[in-house]
């Protein structure tokens, strides 16, 4: 989940009350049986207290206790609600209820899970039947990457993912990348970027286990083929941030920036909340042949203790022809987000080309 500004509506609310209305009218409209007012009653139980996840679950819960069928029974009516919610994050609750209820029914799971992750992901449900049976799962997955519908090729990366946020770690994933190659190799060049962005972040998830995994796995990958390029660029984003060797080198920007910095400024010099912190360089090459730049900028954060720890942003890629200059901007608002507070104090700014800080300014975040 991206971050939301802080002050925004809590997540949790996608499940509040109207929605769970919503959930008991059209349920009612489709299955004979079903008791819209005890569905209510249940789902609505001390709902202020539950977190998004738990209220999520709680969705899944109530469906297992109102449909009135068996499993394979409910997963028809279910099939005819995913159309009908029209929430990607909401509709997440259907394959939650194949999560709880289908371990012992794999191939009625399975196909369930493919439909239903067309209208909300079911990243996260189909990670309980990895954790039960890894190798039966993974072996469905991969046919997954050769489908023709994006949300299920999505599915078979994004699923597997080891480090997927918002659920829990697939330690044997983290401990053996390998095993979930197959599903990454096959969907290397998708034309959809809603799966290209999926394959980046599973490899940017194994890089902080098996850098140098990923790195031999990707210099074997075409990177002429731009689809292919993009997720390799995107996969090597927090190496890259690093400075890593292996990964600069893997993007063609191993050697050191041959550069001149002139003209670096950090604007206003003095910043309160909710305000603009702007940065421009002009880069000018001493290089005798073309090269390529890899160039972020890091923001040296001020915690509640008073120290700083640096977070790392992209800014561009160019390649500089000798005696060229090239001039790199950005502008960012300093504010509040539900992952991050900021505090009163001096921010260091960083110019890092290739990996290398080759310059340094600040701005004081007043109180």
């Amino acid at each position: 989940m991206s971050d939301a500004p802080a002050g925004a509506p809590a997540l949790k609310e996608i499940f509040n009350r109207a929605r769970l209305e919503h959930f008991a009218v059209e349920t009612q409209a489709i299955a004979c049986g079903f008791d819209a007012e005890r569905f209510l009653a249940l789902a609505c139980d001390r709902l202020d207290d539950l977190s998004i996840m738990q209220r999520l679950r709680r969705v899944a819960e109530t469906f297992h206790a109102t449909l009135p069928g068996p499993f394979e029974a409910n997963l028809e009516t279910l099939r005819a609600l995913a159309p009908r919610i029209e929430h990607g994050f909401a509709a997440i609750a259907l394959s939650e209820y194949v999560a709880l209820y289908g371990q012992d029914r794999f191939d009625a799971s399975m196909a369930a899970l493919a439909f239903f992750t067309r209208f909300g992901s079911a990243e996260f449900a189909i990670r309980h039947f990895l954790i039960r049976d890894l190798d039966r799962t993974l072996s469905v997955m991969t046919a997954w990457a050769e489908d023709d519908n994006e949300h299920v090729r999505r599915l078979a990366s994004e699923g597997a993912r080891p480090r997927l946020p918002w659920s829990f770690q697939l330690r044997p994933l983290m401990e053996d990348p390998a095993r979930a190659w197959p599903i990454l190799d096959a969907l290397k060049a998708d034309p959809s970027l809603y799966v290209r962005k999926s394959v980046a972040n599973h490899l940017n998830d194994v890089t902080k286990d098996h850098p140098a995994w990923v790195l031999a796995r990707l210099a074997g990958w075409p990177r002429a083929q731009p689809h292919t390029a993009w997720i390799v660029r995107q996969a090597l984003r927090t190496l890259i941030k690093r400075g890593d060797a292996g990964a600069l080198e893997l993007m063609g920007a191993g050697r050191g920036a041959q550069v001149l910095v002139a003209d670096f400024a950090v604007e206003p010099a003095r910043i309160a909340l909710g305000e603009r912190m702007s940065l421009s360089a002009r880069l000018v090459s001493t290089a005798a042949e073309p090269q390529k730049l890899i160039v972020d900028y890091a923001v040296h954060y001020v915690k509640k203790n008073g120290r700083a720890a640096p977070k790392v942003f992209k800014l561009r890629e160019i390649v500089l022809a000798p005696g060229m200059e090239e001039t790199v901007a950005i502008s960012q608002v300093i504010r509040d987000f539900t992952t991050r507070k900021h505090h009163a104090g001096h921010h260091r700014v960083e110019l890092l080309v290739n990996g290398r800080s080759l310059a340094d300014g600040g701005f004081l975040l007043e109180a």
